[in-house]
């Protein structure tokens, strides 16, 4: 693993910081808990039982294919952009960040995003926080920078106090307590959810669940008393989607887990070739209180 990025990794038992052990794939800490280094090259830091495995390896195969195919290229962007100017609006040794800015990405998935922002930031180090196996498998080759770690982002993160510049949370449940510990205090939350009229062709075609038009207001409140909303943006595109990538699209969101799967197919088969969808993501930009 690299040495930058073990340097703000903590022991998710004892919060000491650990250390790789030399005669072994594993890290340790003073008091000899060990965590063991996969050999796809990501560690588990899992205490106890995950609360989920969460995508399977066929959904996190499809996800990267239709990432790779730059549908979602303007979230990518956007949070390339917003993290740029949140590590540029402060002096990295004066804030804490040391010679390099660490970007966490709880909730990471395949590691798209945090690769996008470490391409952006030539001096930073990622770390990929998930609790699917196979999404780390792919995460942990997001960038020469990036390492991975199996982690429940519920529970106690495994990093220091104050040790990571910028946060993203793309589409990923949201701990507010834990955010606001490990993020320096000139740090940056990014955090990426629908807007409203997000895949709003597919909603109506497919019945799907709708956006809560309290959303935003809902986000905020998960976040009550650590953070202060910074600013806003939502970034669109158009998208023209085979049925293939337009079923792939539906089983990435909440829809996949809430709706009958054999009706979604049967109204997919009925759409016209190509599918057109509209992406609208906001993507807020939040301060550590």
């Amino acid at each position: 693993m690299d040495p930058r990025v073990l340097d703000r990794l903590r022991c998710p038992i004892c919060g000491e910081p650990l250390r790789q052990a030399t005669d072994t794939r594993a890290l340790r800490c003073a008091r000899r808990h060990s965590f063991d280094i996969a050999r796809q090259g990501y560690v588990n830091l899992l205490t106890g039982r995950a609360p989920h495995a969460g995508d399977s390896a066929e959904m996190v195969a499809a996800r990267a294919d239709f990432l790779a195919a730059g549908h979602y290229d303007v979230i990518s962007t956007t949070l390339a952009n917003a993290a740029s100017e949140a590590v540029a609006r402060v002096e990295p040794l004066a804030a804490g960040f040391g010679a390099y800015p660490l970007v966490v990405d709880a909730g990471a998935g395949t590691g798209r995003y945090l690769g996008a922002v470490l391409a952006a930031l030539p001096d930073a180090v990622g770390l990929a926080l998930d609790v699917s196996k196979p999404a780390l498998r792919r995460a942990a080759r997001a960038h020469p920078r990036a390492a991975a770690a199996l982690a429940d982002t519920w529970q106690r993160l495994p990093l220091a106090d104050a040790s990571t510049a910028v946060l993203l949370n793309v589409f990923a449940p949201r701990n507010g307590a834990e955010f606001h510990r490990v993020l320096d205090p000139a740090g940056t939350l990014l955090v990426a959810t629908p807007d409203a009229d997000h895949l709003g062709e597919l909603v109506d075609a497919l019945d799907l669940l709708r956006v809560d038009p309290d959303k935003a207001d809902r986000v905020t409140a998960s976040l009550g008393g650590h953070f202060t909303l910074a600013s806003s943006t939502v970034c669109r595109a158009r998208l023209a989607l085979s049925r293939t990538d337009a079923a792939t699209l539906v089983g990435m969101g909440p829809s996949a887990w809430h709706t009958d799967p054999g009706a979604r197919t049967d109204r997919l088969a009925a759409l016209p070739e190509p599918v057109r969808v509209t992406v609208a993501v906001r993507v807020d930009t939040y301060r550590p209180r």
